[in-house]
């Protein structure tokens, strides 16, 4: 058991440093600064995923209304997950439309949002992602498994590849999601970059 429990460290590991690349890390510090921005502008950003993917969305959701590392204003973002919604939209119009729905109801032009699957290819976000380019929202995409439907679709994208399940992928998700926070709060709060923020925001 102990040789295969390593294997799953070391596959986690070789998920995660996939991020030190270049794609990977262009793609960090850009969805960090339009984050940061759109906060800034002070619109909104809504995220949705499936099963553990909407787990990844809700933490996502919540690192930004709450706190990450130090105490700060509520940022906003809202996971589109409130199951009043996602069953009434799923009884009536059918699960493909349950985030493309929400995206309706709180998306406005300047917001942004993020789409988290492992495969890009589950209709629901691929939906969404249709809704939110229509109504002018920016878009962030975490992808796996070669991309999917979805590859090429959003602003900005993050692919995990060679994985055939998810768990690898949504914890390289999740590693970056920590970081793009981290680079949030220094643009936003901490670091040099505030000043020039609050400048561009000024023009």
């Amino acid at each position: 058991m102990k040789e295969k429990i390593l294997q799953a460290v070391e596959d986690g590991v070789d998920a995660i440093r996939q991020l030190t690349t270049e794609k990977p890390l262009s793609f960090i510090e850009k969805s960090a600064q339009m984050l940061a921005t759109c906060f800034g502008e002070k619109k909104k950003v809504l995220i949705a995923g499936n099963g553990g993917s909407l787990c990844d969305a809700s933490h996502f959701a919540e690192e930004l209304t709450g706190f990450f590392r130090k105490k700060r204003r509520a940022l906003a973002a809202i996971a589109l997950s409130e199951p009043g919604h996602i069953t009434c939209v799923g009884n009536d119009l059918g699960f493909d439309h349950v985030f493309s729905r929400g995206i309706e109801a709180y998306g406005e032009e300047g917001d942004i949002f993020v789409g988290l699957t492992t495969s890009g290819n589950s209709s629901n976000l691929v939906n969404a992602f249709n809704q939110a380019k229509a109504l002018g929202l920016r878009t962030i995409a975490f992808l796996g498994k070669g991309g999917g439907a979805l590859k090429g679709v959003a602003d900005l994208e993050l692919l995990i590849e060679g994985f055939t399940t998810s768990d690898r992928i949504q914890e390289a998700h999740m590693t970056a999601i920590h970081i793009i926070i981290e680079m949030v709060e220094e643009i936003l709060f901490y670091g040099a970059e505030k000043e020039m923020l609050e400048e561009m925001l000024s023009l």
